[in-house]
């Protein structure tokens, strides 16, 4: 397993968040979303990617940890552990005192992100989504 310093293809994108089990994307959206990457990796066997993980944000305040996924036969071997410490190594060389990283955690894993500093939000300053 090599992990690389790029942007995953759409359909490499596509293709692993479909194994997850997570919703479908609108291709020209995911195009745009990828390429507005600030950092990317993506885990390698051989030619095919069996993981990925990226940075989204506005490069100086705002950095978020997003789409970490490895495929499901190839998870609990340590392919997310080295994805994201790449994706932090960018982040700590990249970011300035004072910026916010974050990231939303899948359930269950909250203790594998605190691994990496991540500390769960007060319940007094909860967090919002929304899915269009």
């Amino acid at each position: 397993m090599e992990i690389k310093h790029r942007l995953p293809s759409i359909e490499e994108y596509q293709k692993l968040r479909d194994l997850v089990g997570w919703w479908e994307t609108d291709l020209i959206a995911t195009e745009i979303a990828l390429n507005n990457s600030l950092f990317s990796v993506v885990a390698m066997e051989g030619e095919t990617v069996i993981g990925i993980g990226r940075i989204a944000g506005d490069g100086g305040l705002y950095f978020y940890i997003q789409d970490v996924i490895v495929q499901p036969n190839c998870q609990s071997k340590g392919i997310g552990k080295a994805m994201m410490k790449e994706l932090m190594t960018w982040v700590r060389q990249t970011a300035k005192p004072g910026s916010y990283i974050a990231l939303m955690s899948a359930p269950g894993l909250e203790a594998y992100y605190e691994a990496f500093g991540f500390k769960m939000r007060k319940s007094d300053a909860p967090g919002m989504f929304q899915v269009i």
